[in-house]
Parts: structure tokens; C-alpha cells; sequence
């Protein structure tokens, strides 16, 4: 049985940056942060971190899929974010998912937090108050429900899985849905990944681990937008942030039996374990993830026309990274951009959120901005830094093929066309020029 073709044929998220695309894509090419002071919770005088890349409230009326009962019994938000951007990604894709496709719907949608929330806000009720959790408190805890909740929502009965794999998660799924489709097992994959980190332990978990940006007494005080700094000379921990996105995928076959518009492919795909350590990469394994998907796409290295790194803003992640980017691509390494300088790290959802940022600026032919960008003598790589400088030819290049790359523990993706890179796991995809 030969290999299937899968394609893109509609994504939606929700980011720091704002709970539309068009406002999203707008922020990000004009350079500006969505990270600021943290407002999900009362700040204790010595937590150690007071900033985050939080998602606007989003209005009900947003809603009209589902009932003021649905909402009230699934408060969590990464329920909220996920059926979100998978009703719109699928609005935007033209499929209407009857009875007679359902069983060809498959759905990979995760997370790599879950609703820890829902726990905490259970814990919460216990001590307090004395009381049993609610009936839907574990529900909206629960990792695997968030698929669940999205078959529930679209009616699609195919195969579905909830693949955990830290900061790759999302483009995980994407790869998941992927070989389902490239096997025959379904016509489209509903994938992406939505998480919701911004709750006290978490936040203060990853400040004691020395991942997260925090306050530092012997520092000044900086705007929470100059916060996340990728590949800078002085960056000192990411920035938690959450978020969603979803990627609709389907055969290029059922897509053109459909009528369906799509301009880009999943060339292929290639996934490493770090085997090292729990969260310090490994660069050799780093390294291969990203020249076999290179390889498995059937492209080379030069072919590349701009990245979309990982770079979280961490000393060791980052240099890493720029490592292994600069044994696959020598002296001819490409653009490099870091979304997360303004959105934060998303935890699951970064490489679904950056893979859809990636897919606009292939579509559109920009390379959106790394912003608080300080040169270290240590990484000589070209972040685009400023695009307010940026002559037209350097800011609209043909991004034919795009490499993302997202760091999971173990796990990392990359895409031609978009090239998308997950550091552990490696997804490719492609512009097909339909």
C-alpha cells in the first residue's frame, strides 16, 4: 500500500498575542509582546515569578457550539481553547464531518500540563470547605479528555489518541495524525494541542527547577515584554505562557475529492530520544532529529529558506540549538526566528502554535521578528531582530520551506515548506504550489 499524501487544509489558535489569527499574525509581525504582569493568581510576596504570556478572557458569544451547561461544566480553559480553534480550524477547512466520514475523522489532540486547575481548584474545595470535588472535577484534569471532548464536539469517530511529549506535544500530534492518514487508517486528522500552566505549582515548579524567568533581587525591574529573549546574550529562563492551536489535516486525495483549498504538505517526518536527561537536550540526538527529517522530506539543508527555533530563553537550551542548527546548515544557516519571544512558552502548545505561525508566514512570505534580542559573541546566527530595519527583500523571502524546531523532552518535529523541527521529533512540511 503506498504512502498517502497529507495536506493542510485549515488551523486556527489562540496566543498570548490575541484569540484571533488575523490579530495574532498583525502582533507578530510588528514585533509586539504579549507577555506581561502575571493576574491569574495572587502573587505571595516571595513567589518568585510575577510575569506570564496569559490568553485574553474570551467571550461566551464566542461560543455558539456549545451550551451555557457545556461551559459550566467544563471550566477549565484548555477545554475552552481547544474546542475553540478546532470548531474554527474546521470552519476554515470546509469539512463537515457527516455520518458517513466520522469513521474516517481521526482526532490526536493533547497536552502536556492538563488541567492542573481543575485539581488545585478541587484541593482547594476539600481543605476549605470540607467538600467531596465536584463530579466533573477529574474530568477537566484529565489529559486524554481534551481529544475526548473534541470527538464529542465534531462527531468524529475515527481513531484517537493523546500523545504526551512535553513542548512537542503539539507537533507530535500533527505526526501522529499523519502517519494515520499517510497508512490509510483515516482521511483527516484533527490535530494540535492546547495547555493551561499558569497555576501556582507550575509556575513556581519550573522557578525552582531554574527553567522559568524570575525575580531576581540583584537585577533592575524590566517591562514584562523584554522578559523572554531567545538566543540573547543575557536571556535567563522562559517565560510560561498557554495557549492553543489546531491543525486540520487531510489526504490530498480526500481533499481534492472535496473541493478543498490547501497550499501546503507534511513532507515527511523523523523522531530521536534525547536518552540523557530530563530536560537538558542531548545535542547529538538534536542534531540527527533535524537531519533526518531533513533527509526524509527528500530535500537538503540548503533548500532550507528560514527556521523557526525552539529557544525558549534558557542558557543551555538554547546554545544547543544553535549547535546543532549550525552543524546541519554550516555557514549557510538560513533566518532564524523565535516565536516565543513573543508569546512565551506554551508548554504543549508552543509547537502547535509555532507551527501555525510558521504556516503564515510561509503562505504570506514573512519571517516574523525575535524581538529583545541582545548578540551573543557565542550563537552567530542571523534572528531577525529588528524587521522595522528589515529592507524588503530580507523580510519577504520565498519561505517555500520552512524548518521549526521545538524542543520536548525527547521528543522534537520539523516541516518542509514549513520545515517543522521539535528537537526529539522531527515533522516536515511542504509547500505543494495547488
Amino acid at each position: 500500500m503506498s504512502a498517502k499524501k497529507a495536506v493542510i487544509v485549515g488551523y486556527d489558535a489562540v496566543s498570548p498575542l490575541g484569540t484571533d489569527m488575523a490579530t495574532q499574525w498583525e502582533r507578530a509581525l510588528r514585533g509586539e509582546s504579549g507577555v506581561g504582569n502575571l493576574t491569574r493568581f495572587a502573587l505571595a510576596d516571595n513567589f518568585p515569578v510575577n510575569i506570564a504570556g496569559e490568553v485574553d478572557d474570551i467571550d461566551t458569544a464566542d461560543y455558539p457550539f456549545l451550551s451555557a451547561r457545556q461551559l459550566a461544566l467544563w471550566p477549565s480553559p484548555i477545554f475552552k481553547y481547544a474546542m475553540l480553534v478546532v470548531h474554527r480550524a474546521l470552519e476554515k477547512s470546509g469539512i463537515v464531518i457527516t455520518p458517513q466520514i466520522a469513521p474516517r475523522v481521526a482526532t490526536t489532540f493533547s497536552s502536556a500540563v492538563g488541567g492542573q486547575d481543575a485539581v488545585l481548584n478541587a484541593d482547594r474545595r476539600m481543605i476549605a470547605e470540607n467538600k467531596l470535588p465536584p463530579p466533573y472535577a477529574n474530568p477537566n484534569s484529565c489529559i486524554n479528555m481534551v481529544g475526548g471532548k473534541i470527538s464529542i464536539l465534531t462527531r468524529a469517530t475515527g481513531p484517537i489518541t493523546a500523545t504526551v511529549t512535553a513542548c512537542a506535544t503539539g507537533a507530535t500530534s500533527i505526526i501522529i495524525g499523519a502517519m494515520m492518514l499517510e497508512q490509510g487508517r483515516a482521511d483527516v486528522a484533527l490535530c494540535g494541542a492546547v495547555d493551561f500552566a499558569i497555576v501556582e505549582p507550575i509556575v513556581a515548579g519550573f522557578a525552582t527547577m531554574n527553567g522559568a524567568y524570575q525575580i531576581k533581587p540583584d537585577h533592575p525591574d524590566q517591562p514584562p515584554g523584554r522578559a523572554s529573549r531567545p538566543f540573547s546574550v543575557d536571556r535567563r529562563g522562559f517565560v510560561v505562557s498557554e495557549g492553543a492551536g489546531s491543525i486540520i489535516i487531510a489526504t490530498e486525495e480526500f481533499a481534492k475529492a472535496h473541493g478543498l483549498d490547501y497550499q501546503i504538505e507534511i513532507a515527511g517526518w523523523g523522531m530521536t530520544s534525547d536518552a540523557f536527561h530530563f530536560v537538558a537536550p542531548n545535542f547529538k540526538t538534536v542534531t540527527r532529529c533535524i537531519a533526518e527529517a531533513i533527509d526524509n522530506a527528500g530535500i537538503s539543508s540548503h533548500d532550507i529558506a528560514a527556521v523557526n527555533a525552539h529557544a525558549a530563553s534558557t542558557k543551555v537550551g538554547d546554545k544547543v540549538e544553535y549547535d546543532a542548527l549550525k552543524i546541519v546548515f554550516g555557514d549557510n544557516m538560513p533566518p532564524v526566528t523565535a516565536n516565543k519571544s513573543l508569546i512565551g512558552h506554551a508548554m504543549g502548545a508552543s509547537s502547535a502554535i509555532e507551527s501555525i505561525f510558521a504556516m503564515e508566514g510561509m503562505l504570506g512570505g514573512w519571517v516574523p521578528p525575535t524581538i529583545n534580542y541582545t548578540p551573543d559573541p557565542e550563537l552567530t546566527l542571523d534572528c531577525v531582530p529588528d524587521r522595522t530595519q528589515m529592507t524588503e527583500i530580507r523580510c519577504r523571502i520565498p519561505v517555500i520551506r520552512w524548518l521549526i524546531c521545538t524542543l520536548g523532552e525527547q521528543i522534537g518535529h520539523l516541516g518542509l515548506k514549513i520545515l517543522i523541527c521539535n528537537l526529539s521529533s522531527v515533522l516536515c512540511l511542504l509547500s505543494s504550489g495547488h
